[in-house]
């Protein structure tokens, strides 16, 4: 029996770490910038097509709102996003239009003491805290002054990679009779009777 013959090793290739191998992956990276620059395709047009179709569909059936409207809206926005906590008026949000709408309604169905109204900023680190500070005092009527201590998040990449530029403004109104009144407004709303049969498919215009 002849001994087997031991096999010299065969050093395992290393990934390149010169020149050349940086010059391929700036050529990857430029692919992909290309990638994203490229015009949408026929499915994403349609895509598009079709929201803003379904925006302007939306825009005309709303329509303008009157003060009832705009008292139930925002009686539905608090109960889906409103604190419920007794003491406080307390709602959040990112979306500008959202925090508009409510201090409207609150402004205009409430006699508020304005002093009293507070914003804290929930704002990733590394953004911009005194433009996010601007914003929302512009978006609000809300004075700096009256911004309390921001929370600011550190950025976690496993959960989410968005981030708001101008961050999440929580809207605070200290009084026990205004949260009160808004919990006896979504009650009403939640277990009030309706004049119609319920709605059916197809019931809306277009």
């Amino acid at each position: 029996m002849q001994p087997i013959e031991r096999q010299p090793l065969v050093p395992r290739r290393r990934h390149r770490r010169g020149p050349l191998a940086a010059r391929r992956r700036q050529r990857a990276l430029r692919g992909n910038e290309g990638a994203r620059r490229r015009a949408p395709n026929k499915l994403q047009r349609r895509k598009q097509a079709e929201i803003e179709a379904a925006h302007e569909w939306g825009r005309q059936v709303i329509g303008t709102l009157d003060d009832r409207d705009l008292l139930l809206a925002a009686v539905a926005l608090y109960a889906g996003e409103g604190s419920k906590t007794d003491g406080c008026v307390k709602l959040a949000n990112s979306d500008p239009r959202m925090i508009s709408l409510f201090l409207r309604w609150l402004r205009g169905s409430f006699h508020i003491d304005e002093s009293r109204l507070r914003i804290q900023l929930y704002l990733h680190q590394g953004l911009d805290l005194d433009a996010a500070v601007a914003f929302w005092s512009s978006v609000t009527g809300i004075p700096p002054a009256q911004f309390t201590k921001p929370y600011r998040a550190v950025a976690d990449a496993s959960i989410r990679k968005t981030k708001h530029p101008m961050g999440c403004a929580s809207v605070s109104y200290a009084c026990s009779w205004t949260h009160r009144r808004i919990m006896g407004l979504i009650r009403a709303l939640l277990d009030s009777d309706f004049l119609s049969p319920p709605v059916r498919a197809g019931s809306l215009p277009g």
